[in-house]
């Protein structure tokens, strides 16, 4: 979206399982990102690239939450103490930007303040449409508002789905952009720190074999071989656009299901091997229950093809979470670059890296 754009060019209204939200398209129906006339062509091509989803974000974070979105819905209504003191210091007639809404437990909760919420999930974002909450279905990456829309922003547990760290950045710069000078930003993720060590038993490391994951079919570009862990993926490993070598999509499914299928083999290591050369890289099992799995057909179809198991002790089928854990600093660097925002506050917080920012220019 250009950065000084306050209309959309090309509007229509998409349903999205009874919810409707605001996209861009292009003449042939195609989604459409707006660029600037007057960025270079490697600046284009760059914003394109983290633009595009790689396919781990969707097989491992957009079509699971698609399936346990009810299951997930119902274990979340706490609210974070830190969000909420947040979100109750804001003045009175505050519109608030809630990037990733998830089911929409922070949406309203200052009723002093105005609400929007989006979420990549449209199964997600209908639950919270059926309770009355102004959403749509967008991407952290590409906000659907235009510059100096909102006064505040959240994003909470959202940029750890993210999977390259160009892609990380480019969504707290929409942050950033979507609200008025001297607006404020805050950002929640979860942190390699974790308080309790056992959960980190429970998690499979991705290590290097686990590379070309991050293409897929159809995917925009390659990424070459790589010796050590998938710590992070830096944003000089994605400028070009390239084919892959290997087109089966049979090949692609075995390597998604390798993945799935490995989960067990890690569940008995340790977490010293698991945290192995600074390990941020991790598939978090859902576990969502047989009697919640038969009420759409997507479980059914993620165990057809692997990406889902089951597991009959616990009575649930078992979906593997997308999740690159923040080490302590990581946030600050990522903003680091960006010129327009400075740090007003960081914390940690329940196993969380926190920070806030305000827009300065």
């Amino acid at each position: 979206m250009s950065a000084g754009s306050g209309i959309f060019s090309t509007m229509r209204e998409a349903k999205v399982k009874g919810v409707s939200s605001l996209c861009t398209f292009d003449s042939n129906g195609e989604s459409h990102i707006l660029q600037s006339e007057l960025a270079s062509d490697s600046q284009r091509n760059s914003s394109l690239n983290v633009q595009f989803t790689p396919e781990i974000e969707k097989k491992y974070v957009h079509h699971v939450y698609d399936a346990i979105a009810p299951h997930f819905s119902s274990t979340r209504f706490a609210k974070w103490p830190k969000v909420a003191n947040f979100l109750s210091s804001l003045p009175s007639g505050s519109l608030v930007l809630d990037a990733g809404c998830g089911n929409g437990k922070y949406l309203g909760f200052n009723p002093d303040c105005f609400f929007i919420g989006c979420d990549i999930s449209g199964p997600l974002i209908k639950i919270c449409a059926d309770r009355g909450h102004e959403v749509l279905v967008a991407d952290a990456v590409d906000l659907p508002y235009r510059t100096g829309f909102g006064d505040a922003a959240i994003s909470i547990a959202v940029l750890h789905h993210l999977s390259t760290e160009g892609r990380r950045k480019k969504a707290i710069e929409e942050l950033i952009r979507v609200v008025k000078k001297g607006g404020l930003v805050l950002i929640t993720v979860w942190a390699v720190e974790q308080e309790d060590k056992s959960l980190l038993a429970k998690w499979t490391p991705l290590t290097q074999k686990y590379g070309e994951e991050w293409i897929g079919p159809g995917s925009p570009r390659a990424r070459s071989p790589s010796s050590c862990t998938l710590e992070s993926i830096p944003e000089t490993e994605e400028n070009g656009f390239g084919e892959r070598k290997k087109d089966s999509g049979q090949s692609y499914m075995q390597s998604l299901q390798e993945i799935t299928s490995q989960s067990e083999s890690y569940s008995g290591a340790s977490t010293d091997v698991k945290n192995a050369n600074n390990q941020q890289e991790y598939f978090v099992p859902w576990h969502l229950p047989y009697h919640r799995a038969e009420v759409s057909g997507a479980s059914a179809c993620a165990l057809a093809n692997g990406l889902a198991k089951k597991d009959d002790k616990k009575g649930a089928v078992v979906y593997n979470r997308y999740y690159h854990v923040f080490s302590e600093g990581e946030l600050e660097r990522l903003v680091a670059g960006i010129d327009n925002a400075v740090i007003v506050d960081r914390f940690f917080d329940k196993s969380n890296w926190c920070i806030v920012l305000e827009k300065k220019l």
